[in-house]
C-alpha cells in the first residue's frame, strides 16, 4: 500500500527477492474493491498504517522498519520457482470489480523492459528519451512500473512528482518523459493553448489506458510537437504495440507480438478487415486469481483473448475500432459504440466523447452520449444524431445527451464507463 518513491520500489523489489507474491492496492478504491484485494494477505507493507479496524489480518510492516533491517552486504538469492506466481496486478475496474490477473516469475522474466537487445524499435526510440521520467501515483499501476523500469534501464533517472499536475510538473522537474491518458492530455492540450509554460526539455509523452482518435492525436502533437508515443496494451498482456511520432495518428505502430485479427468463426481475417483482437506475448498472464472460468475465456491456448475490435492495415499497423463488451442492443441487433464515440469525437463542437447503452421502451436499448465540448462550443443534440444517423444508421444514433465539463476516471485513470452507466 505505498506510492512512488525509492522506498517503495526498494520494498517491492525485496518482495520479490523473498519469492513473495506481490499484491498491490491502489488509492482510490472503493471499501469494498480493496476489502477484497486484502482479503487473502498475509502481510501489508505500508508508510501510512491507519486505524486498527482498517488492517487485515496478518502482519502490518511499517516501510521504515524493513528497510531498516537491510544488510547491503547481502545479496539474497531469489527463493521462488519460475512457475510462481509472483504478482497479482489488478485490471483497472472500468468495467466492474478490478480482476487480478497472475504473472508467474518466468513470466516476469521472460518481459523484454530490462533487456535492451530485445527492445522493438518504438520501444528502443522511446527509452532514448527517457532521461529523466516523471513518476506519479503508485507501483501498483503496471503502466507506472514497466515504463519506469524501462527507464532505469536505459540510463535514466525516475523523478516523482508531488502533486503531479501537468503541466506544471514537468516544467518543475525539467522532464523529458512521462505517461498521461487520453483525458488528460486531452485537458493538457487545452491547457497549453492559453498557457505560456515552457516544455522545451518535453521528448516523449505516452499515451495509455485508452484509444487515441485521430484527431487529438494530431492536435496532440501540434501543440506538443513530435514528442506522443501511443501505447496499447492490457494488464492481462503487458505492452502489445507503440506508435510513435512518426506513425500515422490514431495508429499503434506495428506490433512486436503474435497478433491475430479474427473473425466470429474464430479464424485470421485478411489485413483491412476488422475483427477481434487476439495476442501471445512473452509476460503475458497465466489467468486470473480464483477464476477459473474467466480464465478459460480469456486465456484460449496458449492466446489471451484482448476481447478489442481492430485492424491491420497493409502495413501492418494495428488500429483499434471498439471493445466486444461496449455494445447497445437496439431491435435485438447488437452495435458497438466505439464507432459512435469516434464519429462523436470528430465533430468541431465536440472535445471528447463517450457512449453507453441505456434502456428504452421502444427499442430494448438506445445510445445516451456524453460529450465534452470544445472550447466555446456548445454541441447540439439533433445535430449529433443527425450525423450519426448518416453514418452509422439510425439505431446507433443517440436519442440523449449530458454535456460534461470532464468524463468521470476511474482510480486507474479511465473513463469510467460504469459511473457513467448509473449517471444515464
Amino acid at each position: 500500500m505505498l506510492g512512488v518513491g525509492p522506498e517503495a520500489f526498494a520494498a517491492v523489489i525485496a518482495a520479490y527477492t523473498v519469492g513473495a507474491r506481490v499484491v498491490g492496492v491502489r488509492p482510490g478504491m472503493t471499501d469494498h474493491q480493496r476489502g477484497l484485494l486484502l482479503r487473502d494477505v498475509e502481510a501489508r507493507i505500508t508508510d501510512r498504517p491507519g486505524p486498527p479496524d482498517e488492517r487485515p489480518r496478518g502482519t502490518v510492516l511499517p516501510l521504515g522498519e524493513l528497510l531498516a533491517t537491510a544488510d547491503d552486504g547481502l545479496r539474497p538469492r531469489v527463493s521462488a520457482r519460475p512457475q510462481d506466481v509472483a504478482r497479482l496486478i489488478h485490471t483497472s475496474g472500468s468495467t466492474g470489480v478490478p480482476k487480478a490477473c497472475a504473472q508467474t516469475y518466468a513470466a516476469m522474466t521472460a518481459a523484454w523492459t530490462l533487456r535492451p537487445d530485445d527492445w522493438p524499435p518504438a520501444v528502443r526510440e522511446l527509452a532514448g528519451r527517457l532521461d529523466r521520467f516523471l513518476v506519479f501515483g503508485t507501483l501498483t499501476s503496471q503502466v507506472m512500473l514497466e515504463y519506469g523500469l524501462l527507464a532505469l534501464a536505459a540510463g535514466g533517472v525516475l523523478v516523482r512528482a508531488d502533486p503531479p499536475d501537468l503541466p506544471g510538473a514537468l516544467v518543475r522537474h525539467r522532464a523529458t518523459a512521462s505517461v498521461i491518458t487520453v483525458p488528460r492530455l486531452n485537458r493538457l492540450v487545452t491547457s497549453l493553448r492559453t498557457s505560456s509554460a515552457d516544455l522545451g526539455t518535453l521528448r516523449a509523452l505516452m499515451v495509455s489506458g485508452s484509444p487515441l482518435e485521430p484527431g487529438r492525436a494530431h492536435e496532440a502533437a501540434t501543440v506538443l510537437g513530435p514528442v506522443v508515443f501511443h501505447g496499447y496494451g492490457q494488464t492481462e498482456t503487458g505492452m502489445i504495440s507503440m506508435a510513435t511520432p512518426a506513425d500515422p495518428p490514431g495508429s499503434l505502430g506495428v506490433p512486436p507480438v503474435d497478433l491475430e485479427v479474427r473473425g466470429p468463426s474464430g479464424r485470421p481475417v485478411p489485413p483491412g478487415s476488422e475483427g477481434e483482437i487476439f495476442v501471445r506475448t512473452p509476460s503475458q498472464g497465466a489467468g486470473y486469481w480464483e477464476q477459473s472460468a474467466l480464465s478459460a475465456e480469456v486465456f484460449v491456448d496458449g492466446w489471451v483473448r484482448t476481447r478489442d475490435l481492430g485492424r491491420l492495415d497493409a502495413q501492418g499497423r494495428l488500429w483499434l475500432s471498439g471493445r466486444t463488451r461496449d455494445v447497445v442492443i437496439v431491435d435485438a441487433n447488437v452495435y458497438y459504440t466505439g464507432p459512435v464515440e469516434r464519429l462523436l469525437a470528430r465533430h468541431p463542437a465536440v472535445a471528447e466523447a463517450y457512449a453507453v447503452a441505456v434502456p428504452d421502451d421502444g427499442t430494448g436499448e438506445t445510445v445516451h452520449a456524453f460529450v465534452v465540448p470544445a472550447d466555446g462550443r456548445v454541441p447540439a443534440l439533433d445535430e449529433l444524431r443527425s450525423m450519426v444517423a448518416a453514418h452509422l444508421g439510425e439505431a446507433c444514433a443517440p436519442t440523449r445527451l449530458t454535456l460534461v465539463a470532464e468524463v468521470p476516471l476511474t482510480t486507474a485513470g479511465k473513463p469510467d464507463r460504469h459511473r457513467l452507466t448509473r449517471e444515464a
